[in-house]
């Protein structure tokens, strides 16, 4: 039966697609040659269509399928089964959430764009390492794989909602030598969030490390800030 739904929930996404739009998506997710989304193929579909069918059938299709939609080539199916995975997630006692969590881990290469990153990472990883183990993203932001990277940073968005910040910005300033820019924009994002809920820690992080930020981080981080402060900022 489950086999049947996976079917179906393949059939509905490449139905719904566009060629047009698939090709602008391809363009913007840089799947040329050198491009951080080399190879990725898409089927031109929003995220509403997607989000459309994830509610649909996330609650029919068991966890190993699933992970089988986590695995595939095309680049709105491996969306369409992250968001059917944190609506299982929402929904599921403290050991199934771990099950989840041991796929989504297990899984990481599948998570290898900044939006599967940013979909997923605050809502599975993010939660559940804040209410089991807080430092469990250090292990994948020293991975020198891109995508664990991003998924240490911005799984601390979660953190940041709770009202707690150290873990932010100790990978913040860890990343403060990265080269990737999706990292700096991760972290300058993350520092943003942290501004809006708590200015000093924000104040404090720019004042030791703003001269040896990464431009792009630093823009990013001060974005919200008031005009003065981000002129001072930037002068520095």
């Amino acid at each position: 039966m489950t086999e049947k739904i996976k079917n179906k929930i393949l059939r509905e996404l490449k139905s719904a697609g566009d060629k047009k739009s698939a090709a602008g998506k391809a363009a913007y997710f840089q799947t040329q040659k050198g491009g951080y989304g080399e190879g990725d193929l898409f089927w031109g579909l929003s995220v509403g269509q997607q989000r459309k069918i994830a509610k649909k059938y996330y609650a029919e299709i068991n966890l190993k399928d699933t992970e089988e939609l986590l695995k595939h080539k095309v680049h709105e199916v491996r969306v369409t089964a992250l968001m059917i995975m944190i609506a299982k997630y929402e929904k599921a006692s403290e050991d199934k959430k771990a099950k989840i969590i041991a796929v989504y881990l297990r899984n990481t290469k599948y998570v290898n764009n900044w939006d599967l990153v940013d979909l997923s990472a605050p809502l599975l990883v993010g939660d559940f390492w804040y209410h089991n183990r807080p430092d469990a993203m250090w292990k994948y932001a020293k991975s020198g794989k891109l995508w664990e990277e991003r998924i240490a940073v911005i799984s601390t968005f979660y953190f940041i909602r709770c009202g707690r910040f150290d873990e932010t910005l100790a990978l913040c300033k860890f990343f403060l030598n990265h080269k990737h820019d999706l990292i700096h924009k991760a972290c300058g994002w993350m520092l943003r969030e942290t501004g809006k809920k708590a200015k000093t820690y924000l104040y404090a992080f720019l004042d030791k490390n703003c001269k040896i930020m990464p431009r792009t981080m630093l823009r990013y981080a001060i974005e919200k800030l008031p005009e003065k402060k981000r002129k001072h900022y930037m002068e520095l």
